[in-house]
Formats: C-alpha cells, structure tokens, sequence
C-alpha cells in the first residue's frame, strides 16, 4: 500500500469564504478578525477555516504574537492583552471550544456528589456544567449566571438562589456581594467557576468586579472546581482572582504545558484531564 503526506495531495478548493485568502497577508489580516470575533482559537480551527496546513498556522501565529497582534497560547491563540480587558461576545464565547468544554463539564459533574451546595459563577463552560447535571440530584445552587436556571434538568435542585447586583446583559451575569440581603455569610460544598486564564501567577479573568466575585465564592466553598479549556493556559486576564492553591481542583479538556504544570503541582492544585 502507497502512503502519501498532505503535501502530496493535490490542494483541497477553498470554500467561498476563504476564496482569495491564499496571500500569506490576506489570510494573516482575516485570522485576526476571526480571533478577535471569537476571543479565541485553536490551531485546529484555523487549519479547517484557512484550509492550510497546521505548520502554516502555527507560523501564522508565531509572527502575529511577535507582532503584538494576537496572545499565543497552548495549541491556538487569544486577542492580543490590550484587547482581552473586554469581555468576548457571549454567543461567541459559547460556541468556541464547543466539544472541549461539554468534555470538561462531564468530567466536573462526576466529581460532585448529590445533596451538595455549589456556588457556580457566570461564563459559557459553566453553563455546559449545568446542562450535565443529574435530574436526581438534591443540589443547592447558588449562581449569578442568568442562563443557568433555564438550562438545569427540573430535577437536578432542591433548591436554586440566584445572586443579585448589577446586571451585565452581554455576559449574561449579575456582578455584587456573594450574599442576601438580611443574611449572614454564604458557606458552600464546592465553587463550580470559570476563568478567563489560568498561569503560573494564578487564576484571572477579564472585568474586576468579575475578579472580586470570583474570589469571595472560592473563600466561601471547601473546594474549588475550576472549568477551562486549553487556551486559557498560559493567559493572565486583565484581573487577577487567586493565587493557585491547594483546595482547587483543575478540569481541562488537555494536559497543561510544563511550567504551568510544575506550579499546578508546586501550589498542590489537582489536575483532571477530561476523557472523550
């Protein structure tokens, strides 16, 4: 049997959408565009989009981050950090990195146990978390994530609390106190959150009352869940929630690079890799 590499094949026609992208200068002007529309991407997405091979989109990659154009990150690229102080459009950010955060959902929902109390902050992988919750579980849930009620199995709570504070329609969140009015501190099984970016120096995401929020829900659970996908690796966001810390658990869809590794496992920070 002949075998033959990719280059060998004759070249797969561009769909429409990339006709006339071939110039190294007009695909390298549209990849921007596109990461800035998505917030995100990964090589993968690009090589289906581009329809060119994985090496030339890592070079791609490679000269727009020398150029401060865009961040590199593990296996993809984010908006350059001037431009990732700004949230992502919502819907965007719900529909990149589909499949790895409905891994990563599958993954967290097992290590919750029924009858626990969650407090689950706002953002796109979360939300997949809510959808995989059992119908039978006998959770409370605490959230400030406005999508989340309407995505839970009618079953999967006892009882459902959501925070108040400022609404923020384009994220989807209410940003305030972790607490009710008339009441005394909040205390939790676990926080279920999301980040924008997760590195050495700790766990980060784009808007600091977001930052604050996120802080006092990790204070106020036993341990912390925290849901991200590989291109967060390796990324500060604008605010910094948290130092990594020993009652934090990681779930990701793939194994974090070496030096983030090395202080995931220096600040005792368990790491989940989710499965297909």
């Amino acid at each position: 049997m002949n075998t033959h590499s990719s280059a060998d094949q004759p070249p797969t026609p561009s769909p429409p959408e990339t006709a006339g992208l071939a110039l190294p200068a007009s695909r390298r002007s549209a990849l921007i565009r596109f990461v800035l529309e998505q917030g995100q991407a990964t090589v993968l997405e690009l090589c289906q989009r581009f329809q060119v091979s994985a090496d030339t989109i890592r070079r791609d990659l490679d000269l727009l981050s020398r150029r401060g154009l865009l961040s590199r990150t593990h296996g993809g690229a984010v908006a350059a950090a001037p431009l990732v102080g700004a949230d992502a459009p919502f819907t965007a950010r719900l529909n990149a990195h589909r499949e790895a955060k409905a891994r990563i959902a599958r993954a967290a929902v097992r290590l919750v146990a029924g009858g626990e109390t969650l407090i689950v902050n706002g953002g796109s992988t979360t939300l997949a978390f809510a959808r995989e919750l059992p119908n039978v579980g006998e959770l409370t849930v605490v959230t400030n994530n406005l999508g989340l009620p309407s995505v839970l199995a009618p079953g999967a709570v006892r009882d459902l609390y959501l925070l108040g504070g400022q609404v923020r329609n384009e994220s989807q969140v209410t940003l305030g106190p972790v607490a009710f009015a008339g009441t005394g501190s909040i205390h939790a099984d676990t926080a279920v959150i999301s980040v924008g970016g997760i590195s050495p120096a700790g766990l980060s995401t784009t808007l600091l009352a977001e930052a604050s929020m996120i802080a006092a829900m990790i204070a106020a659970s036993r341990r912390a869940l925290v849901l991200a996908d590989a291109s967060k690796f390796d990324h500060n966001a604008f605010a910094h929630i948290a130092p990594l810390g020993p009652k934090q658990t990681l779930v990701t869809d793939n194994a974090p690079p070496p030096e983030l590794a090395q202080a995931l496992a220096d600040a005792g920070v368990d790491v989940i890799v989710a499965g297909t």
